[in-house]
């Protein structure tokens, strides 16, 4: 059996890998492997670890990274602790292959680890620009670290053999995310509310807010302004609008957000409520109902264009991806962001979204991927030269 090792280290990335990792299993041919590190492990984000297990899904091998600082010197050192503890990891599971999704500092030690042990990688959702992240230069290296590659858009494919990777083995299958749209039965509104333990009996906007981590510092003056703008957004509507939070990553700085939104739902708990992982059915069922899904996340861009619901996309964390029409950008600024929330809302807004199309939603993702990882010879996969565009 060919032995499929699937490294996650967040609940979003575990969301997005699940579907793929159902069709794992159906297949006798393969064996699924899973190596579980970072925020799954740590009480502080919720032992999501937990979640898999309840899915069904056997864990190989966990392997705790996180110190309980979010400086940059932490996030180095997390990434340290990684290298060592996945290349112990992956000398016991000797897989054959290994898939790595997106572009965090956990997903960049382990493809390290994986390219030290001649170990080919699957890498997910690369060839994407995000201009306010270091995870911009972490996808790139995982790129060239990479052996086949499946994109979420046909640009993103072009933009991955730019960087020198042979078009045969790029693949653009669309975004797994939008599959669990597709295949989940989501929540009626009734069941969410209950389900959360919170009334969704007037309109409700979905907040997810990241640390931009190529800019120095500006968590909390940039959450600050999108809390102000909440603020005043509900006064000049005399609106009830409602909150729901979900808190942000271990990245640098991402502490200083949480403890903003503990404070903020602490003073106005009637209005708004927080979860630190609310699980991908939750989410996705909260996107469906939202008035307007509020932040820099990246499931602000590719999932939510799927339920035409407006996107508030604030700052620069997200710049340079591909946006749908339901994408609203401003400036991380008190007045920009309360405009772009009146303009989300608008009727007109909403009337334009009906018949526009999602770019990362493509039919059959998952299986896509697996028909390809089932069909490649792995013997002589191993990269030995660089794909020149002249020689084309």
């Amino acid at each position: 059996m060919r032995k499929i090792c699937v490294f996650t280290g967040t609940r979003a990335e575990y969301g997005l890998l699940k579907p793929l990792m159902d069709e794992i299993v159906k297949d006798d041919s393969l064996r699924l492997q899973l190596l579980v590190t970072g925020m799954h492990l740590s009480p502080e984000f919720g032992m999501t670890y937990r979640v898999i297990e309840n899915d069904g899904f056997v864990i190989d091998e966990k392997v705790e990274i996180l110190l309980s600082a979010d400086t940059p010197a932490g996030i180095s050192k997390s990434m340290g602790l990684g290298l060592i503890g996945f290349a112990d990891a992956l000398a016991r599971l000797t897989p054959d292959i290994a898939i790595i999704l997106g572009d965090r500092f956990e997903c960049l030690a382990m493809a390290c680890a994986c390219l030290n042990a001649r170990i080919p990688i699957a890498h997910i959702h690369g060839g994407e620009i995000t201009m306010g992240a270091v995870d911009e230069a972490f996808r790139h290296s995982i790129t060239k670290m990479g052996h086949l590659h499946f994109t979420s858009t046909e640009e993103y494919r072009q933009r991955v053999i730019q960087l020198g990777e042979h078009p045969d083995r790029v693949f653009n299958v669309g975004a797994l995310g939008i599959e669990n749209i597709r295949n989940l039965p989501l929540l009626s509104k009734e069941e969410l509310a209950e389900d959360i333990r919170f009334d969704l009996d007037v309109p409700y906007f979905l907040v997810t807010f990241h640390p931009v981590t190529l800019e120095n510092a500006t968590a909390r003056e940039q959450f600050s302004a999108l809390l102000a703008a909440l603020d005043e957004f509900k006064t000049s509507q005399s609106s009830d609008i409602k909150l729901i939070f979900t808190k942000a990553n271990a990245d640098t700085d991402g502490r200083i957000i949480n403890q903003m939104i503990d404070q903020y739902v602490g003073e106005n708990s009637v209005n708004s409520t927080a979860f630190t992982s609310m699980g991908q059915l939750r989410y996705l069922s909260g996107m469906k109902y939202a008035s307007a899904v509020v932040g820099n996340s990246s499931s602000g861009i590719i999932e939510t264009p799927s339920f035409r619901v407006p996107t508030v996309n604030i700052g620069d964390r997200q710049k340079g991806r591909v946006r749908a029409e339901s994408v609203i950008d401003c400036e991380p600024l008190r007045e920009p962001i309360q405009k772009a929330l009146l303009k989300a809302i608008s009727a007109e807004f909403h009337e334009s979204l009906q018949n526009m199309i999602n770019p990362y939603e493509q039919e059959g993702t998952a299986r896509n991927i697996l028909d390809v990882l089932n069909k490649t010879d792995l013997s002589g996969i191993m990269k030995k030269e660089f794909y020149d565009l002249r020689s084309c």
